[in-house]
């Protein structure tokens, strides 16, 4: 192959790149050019995870080669004596001596690394200090790492799916620890774990602790996992390889390239992503920059948390040292000045976790809402007390930890002293936590006393809301929400499914002759409410409903529009009446013409509550199918439609039924009345609930190609328009509702319609930026939706959006909403992979929330 040579200057570097179409990767054609190429493109989010971190390098100076030839590849650690002088590096002493690494701290050493072969880069878990000059010859032993790091490696008989199992279990235990963990599929065969850490501990307690954890779910998990190094050990288990946390070891730095047969890359992942363990595989360099343009970088939260540790050893005093919970406490109060506790020390936890709510009486009348954990009251004022209703959130600022003494606490602080005022015990009692996320999410069923302000047992959720909060901490914003009430018992859940179930399997005696009045004629009918709005769902945690298994009823989650159903039941001449309302409350009566038999399907006149859906292939709901019966309104259209795409009601709730409401009525009691009002019909179905556990359900709705599982309370009532955490929804994948507000330009086959959707949702502030999507749309999909954007046109952007995605957009009125799926939203707010699902015309664009 010819010499080809290419000088560049590189952040001020002069740099010679020789044989750029060398071939790197032959199965593949990938040359050397493009993988500096992709190294350039990736260098900020590379050198990220890669910074003041000493560089091994595997070097394959001939390409990767192919099965039947692999290429050579030699590791290296040394930088060679001809590497330039303005390369950063440092000086580790080992034991067979010292050792001179690059620092990956800019894209010039990277570039002149890649020019040299080194596909490669592996890094340890601990950094230099940033900034610090060489300080000369270093004891890597002496290093305090920054991050813990588990790789999940695939023996023999195992694959890429069982080790994102042991990923599940892994994460579980260490958010346990109150640890973030942070996916990497590795490139090469399985995944590495990632989790920050603070820096005050050495590499060995750490590499101890990482090894107890491997040694603790290999025994309880025999049959999946080994942790001992030995390969004879491996046949058909997941190695979880702990030892990579010792200070000498390194791990492949995320996003470098791999040197296999293919340009893989250790790419880091979302967790949603792994909801499909078959599905996920290992990505290419071309897929990453995809990602990570359209995504930004999913790891970029444990470089924030990490960000480099000082290389001195932290002493054995300052590790001694626990954390003083009350120090905040003590600093606002003189024990002197106030009859308020000032204990030396904070307390123990036991068994038995407390709280109190405390009306108090200062400057503004507020609650203080105290609960026991780690030894002392950790605390939220709540300036409109905790709520009553669950459809109605109150504010909850968190304030200074408070001893565990305070729970008993009534009197008056004095004037001029911190929180002066008045202090009564509104209730007090035990609780059960259910689940504490240290400073995102807590949930907990608090037992009151009997004549205590809450009024009995009552279950709460705090959640913090970051920014979005009165105070300038995010840290302190945070929201109180009342749950349903106290689950009843398994046995009367069983009796009421089974009641349900009975009246469902009940022979069918025809429908009886409406009551007559006095005179012998047909007894006038009572008007139905015409202000009802479905009930909504909140997204739900698979693991809370596990919990409780027993105490919810769980239903397939059908891919459609909900629909409100008012029916006259169909009676002697009088053919009856439907009225389908959406879930925004526009009327969909013209466009599912074929609905109207619900009319013969009802013993009575009623309001029922369902989803509209379309089928597709198998029999299962279709929401692109769908989209060609959604807003059409003409007879002419929705007659050649329905032809084509027939829709289909599923019924399962009933709001209002002979006069009454049901409203409140517990769940099993209206699916009781529901099974003995409607009768199936040819577009008409009333599906059963699902008899088993959670995971059951979740597993039949997947294996059905469903969309998920909505799980609700036995006990709920229905709180018409009110997003409430009696229902939940338990997705396979997470959907959510945007708002276009302009499209890029596009090319080749889609230069006649557009390259992808600039996607926004409404906060407090206004209309926020979630990003764009470009997947999803069929052809029929891209030009009807132009069509429509073309005639919404505006010539400013509607919201602020970054330079690198309006450059060649085209804004239009915020009007359309439409359905992505995606696998959740970065830390900037971006929707993360979505793909488009179509547009929801029951659904107003104010309606769309952040």
């Amino acid at each position: 192959m010819a010499r080809h040579e290419q000088k560049v200057t590189v952040d001020g570097h002069r740099l010679t790149l020789s044989n750029l179409d060398k071939v790197f990767y032959p199965e593949t054609g990938t040359t050397k050019g493009e993988i500096l190429d992709y190294c350039a493109r990736i260098a900020p989010q590379l050198i990220r995870h890669a910074r003041n971190r000493i560089a091994t390098r595997k070097r394959w100076v001939d390409g990767v080669g192919t099965p039947d030839d692999p290429g050579q590849v030699f590791f290296e650690k040394n930088l060679p004596d001809s590497a330039p002088s303005w390369i950063p590096s440092r000086s580790i002493k080992h034991s067979s001596g010292s050792k001179r690494y690059p620092l990956v701290n800019d894209l010039a050493t990277l570039t002149y690394l890649m020019q040299m072969a080194s596909l490669e880069i592996h890094v340890p878990q601990w950094s230099e200090a940033p900034g610090a000059k060489d300080p000369g010859t270093i004891d890597s032993e002496s290093r305090y790492p920054d991050r813990m790091v588990f790789d999940l490696d695939p023996g023999p008989g195992r694959e890429l799916a069982d080790c994102i199992e042991v990923a599940q279990l892994v994460r579980e235990l260490l958010e346990g620890m109150k640890l973030e963990v942070y996916p990497v599929t590795s490139g090469s065969k399985g995944i590495h774990l990632y989790a920050p850490l603070d820096g005050s501990t050495s590499s060995q307690q750490i590499s101890d602790v990482a090894h107890e954890l491997a040694r603790s779910l290999e025994s309880d998990h025999k049959d999946l996992i080994v942790s001992a190094m030995k390969k004879t050990l491996r046949e058909n288990k997941v190695l979880i390889d702990w030892s990579q946390n010792s200070a000498a070891k390194t791990t492949v730095a995320p996003y470098s390239l791999r040197g296999r047969f293919t340009p893989t890359v250790a790419a880091p992942r979302s967790w949603d992503e792994f909801d499909d363990p078959a599905s996920v595989d290992h990505l290419r360099f071309e897929e990453v920059l995809d990602r990570v343009d359209d995504d930004g970088d999913l790891l970029e939260p444990l470089a924030e948390a990490t960000g480099g540790t000082a290389s001195a050893p932290v002493s054995e005093e300052s590790q001694e040292v626990v954390r003083d919970r009350l120090e905040v406490y003590r600093s606002k109060r003189d024990p002197k000045r106030t009859s308020e506790p000032v204990p030396a020390q904070q307390g123990t936890s036991g068994d038995e976790l407390s709280f109190v709510i405390q009306e108090h009486h200062a400057r503004r009348l507020h609650w203080d809402f105290r609960l026991e954990h780690d030894g002392v009251l950790v605390s939220w004022a709540l300036p409109k007390g905790p709520p009553t209703d669950p459809g109605k959130n109150h504010l909850a600022v968190q304030t200074e930890d408070h001893p565990l003494e305070y729970g008993s606490f009534e009197g008056t602080i004095p004037k001029g002293e911190y929180g002066a005022g008045e202090v009564e015990i509104w209730d007090s009692g035990t609780f059960e936590l259910e689940k504490w996320r240290e400073g995102k999410g807590i949930i907990a069923v608090l037992h009151g006393r009997e004549d205590g302000g809450l009024g009995g047992v009552r279950r709460f959720a705090l959640f913090n809301t970051g920014g979005h909060g009165p105070n300038k901490e995010p840290e302190k914003n945070w929201m109180i929400h009342l749950m349903e009430e106290p689950p009843k018992s398994a046995k009367t859940k069983k009796t009421k499914r089974a009641s349900a179930n009975e009246a469902k399997k009940q022979p069918r005696k025809g429908k009886p002759e409406r009551e007559a009045d006095a005179d012998g004629g047909s007894k006038k009918r009572e008007s139905l409410p015409t202000d009802l709005s479905p009930m909504l769902a909140s997204i739900g945690d698979i693991s809370s409903v596990r919990r409780e298994a027993e105490e919810w009823a769980f239903e397939m989650k059908w891919d459609g529009i909900r629909a409100l159903a008012a029916v006259q039941a169909a009676d002697g001449d009088n053919p009856g009446s439907v009225a389908l309302t959406s879930r925004n409350g526009h009327d969909m009566t013209a466009t599912y013409p074929e609905l109207a038999e619900l009319a013969d399907c009802v013993d009575a006149d009623c309001v029922l509550d369902g989803e509209i859906v379309a089928l597709g292939r198998g029999s299962r709901p279709d929401f692109g199918r769908l989209q060609r019966r959604m807003g059409l309104t003409h007879e002419r259209d929705v007659e050649r439609e329905r032809q084509r795409t027939p829709v289909y009601l599923m019924v399962f709730d009933v709001l209002h039924a002979d006069g009454s409401s049901l409203l409140r009525s517990p769940y099993t009691e209206r699916r009781e009345r529901l099974f003995e009002l409607v009768t199936e019909g040819e577009h008409v179905y009333v599906p059963e609930a699902f008899e088993g556990s959670v995971d059951a359900a979740f597993e039949s709705s997947r294996e059905l190609q469903l969309e998920g599982v909505m799980a609700k309370r036995i006990d709920s009532i229905y709180l018409p328009g009110k997003r409430t955490r009696t229902w939940e929804k338990l997705k396979h994948a997470s959907t959510r509702d945007v708002i276009i507000v302009g499209w890029r330009t596009g090319s080749g086959e889609r230069a006649g319609s557009f390259a992808s959707l600039l996607l926004a949702a409404h906060d407090d502030d206004g209309l926020v930026y979630m990003g764009r999507v470009g997947t999803g749309f069929d052809d029929e999909a891209l030009r009807s939706l132009r069509s429509q954007l073309d005639r919404l046109s505006r010539k400013t952007a509607p919201l602020k959006v970054p330079a690198t995605e309006a450059r060649d957009a085209h804004w239009v009125r915020p009007s359309l909403v439409g359905e992505v799926r995606s696998s959740g939203l970065t830390e900037a707010g971006r929707l993360r992979h979505p793909v488009w699902r179509g547009l929801r015309s029951d659904i107003d664009a104010e309606d769309v929330r952040v």
